[in-house]
């Protein structure tokens, strides 16, 4: 073993632990554990967020295919069946916002409160445990450190020494070979040598003490050490168990298999799918839009001067009471109904048949002069107003406008007498939509 010893112990000429300095590595170590402590609940946080991101997008898929399956073609058990997998996703998104919150709730801080207990803080940086192992190693290797120190000297200073003895051997030996050396010389040369072999020696006999007093010291010095890193052992051994404890925790949290809850939302998504009923959707389709639909058959019926309304095909929409009224006139029981769709031109009266609203009330089949009671009778735009749509409103028939709250269109044609106007898009589609869906933009 060579090297000094000083005041920072950093000289080291091995990698042995009992090398001196070299148990800064086992004082590294306790300062790590507080770092690992701040990596791992780092890890826990990051973890965290991917738990909530992942939840929010399942929340947000599950909801807008909802809302989209409610609007598609589907209908029945089936209907039922794609349901279940939206709420599949509400129902798991909110397990993965519980796993989120216990992550941090839970596992976080208890990491948190272990290590605000384990490490301590001093008033001028670092740690106080790390300060302990510290001063511990050093006042164990201290006496061993400095007998070290000493003997290393002794041993330069007899190297020194049998240095010099050589060299002064090398010098009478010349001495003697060379003619013109006197006798004095020689005599001078030779004492020289026996100075400088009694020098090294004594320096022999005082690196020989130095060295066998270093190894009486020895067994203490490794004993204390001994006992020093046994004591940051036990504190590894802490963390160690504790970090075991806590990620078979956060395994437990993340392990949604295990989760009664989890496996209840699958058992229940399986008996819905497995729930579709062929024949039940087809009997439903056909009752409710084939041929199992009941039907008002056209009927004789005697003509009576007590004036009946017809009612519009066309129903008027009030989205503020969420009920749809029928075209019925509302104005007294005398006067005349207009069609679902009436042209603001004055022409669309004058080409009706003669059996008009005047002789018989609003007829419901009135013509455009091709034959089609279903259509109406182009107008030209009487006026062009700027509306803004309130609600949303999804045309029935195609003769009908589709906007959303908030898109704007021109009015091109008055309110008729059933509340219908007629407007324009942006495209350029004209078609007809309940006035009191819209407003004027001032």
């Amino acid at each position: 073993m060579s090297g000094s010893y000083d005041e920072s112990m950093t000289d080291v000429s091995s990698d042995s632990f009992w090398e001196v300095g070299n148990y800064k590595r086992s004082v590294k170590r306790v300062d790590d554990g507080n770092r690992l402590c701040n990596d791992l609940m780092s890890c826990l946080h990051e973890r965290a967020r991917i738990e909530k991101s992942y939840a929010q997008q399942l929340s947000e898929w599950g909801k807008r295919w909802r809302q989209l399956l409610e609007k598609g073609p589907l209908y029945g058990t089936l209907e039922r069946a794609c349901a279940a997998l939206c709420t599949e996703a509400e129902k798991v998104s909110e397990l993965h916002m519980e796993v989120k919150s216990t992550l941090m709730g839970e596992d976080y801080e208890k990491l948190k409160n272990w290590q605000r207990d384990s490490f301590h803080k001093q008033m001028i940086g670092g740690y106080k445990e790390t300060k302990e192992a510290e001063d511990g190693f050093r006042k164990a290797q201290k006496p061993w450190a400095k007998k070290l120190k000493e003997m290393e000297i002794i041993k330069k200073s007899y190297h020194s020494a049998c240095k010099e003895e050589k060299l002064a051997a090398s010098r009478e030996n010349n001495g003697k070979l060379e003619s013109n050396n006197t006798p004095e010389a020689q005599k001078k040369l030779q004492e020289k040598v026996e100075k400088c072999q009694q020098e090294a020696q004594k320096t022999k006999e005082r690196y020989q003490k130095s060295l066998e007093e270093l190894d009486k010291l020895t067994p203490q010095y490794m004993e204390n050490m001994e006992q020093v890193f046994e004591q940051w052992q036990q504190f590894e051994d802490k963390r160690i168990c504790f970090f075991r404890e806590l990620l078979l925790e956060v395994k437990q949290h993340l392990d949604l298999s295990t989760n009664h809850r989890f496996q209840t939302i699958y058992h229940t998504l399986e008996d819905t799918v497995s729930a579709t009923d062929v024949e039940d959707d087809l009997k439903w389709f056909r009752s409710n839009h084939g041929p199992g639909m009941p039907m008002n058959w056209p009927q004789f019926e005697d003509w009576s001067i007590d004036l009946n309304r017809t009612l519009s095909r066309r129903e008027k929409k009030k989205p503020s009471e969420g009920v749809t009224l029928t075209g019925i006139s509302q104005t007294g029981s005398d006067q005349q109904v207009q069609p679902a769709k009436t042209s603001s031109s004055a022409s669309s009266t004058e080409k009706t048949p003669d059996w008009s609203d005047e002789d018989t009330g609003a007829n419901p089949f009135s013509t455009n002069g091709d034959g089609n009671p279903f259509e109406d009778e182009p107008a030209a735009p009487a006026l062009s107003v700027a509306v803004r749509a309130l609600y949303d409103y999804d045309g029935q028939e195609q003769d009908e406008l589709t906007f959303k709250a908030g898109e704007e269109l021109t009015k091109v044609g008055e309110e008729d007498d059933q509340g219908w106007c007629r407007g324009r898009l942006k495209d350029g589609k004209t078609g007809l939509y309940p006035a009191n869906y819209v407003e004027g933009i001032q």
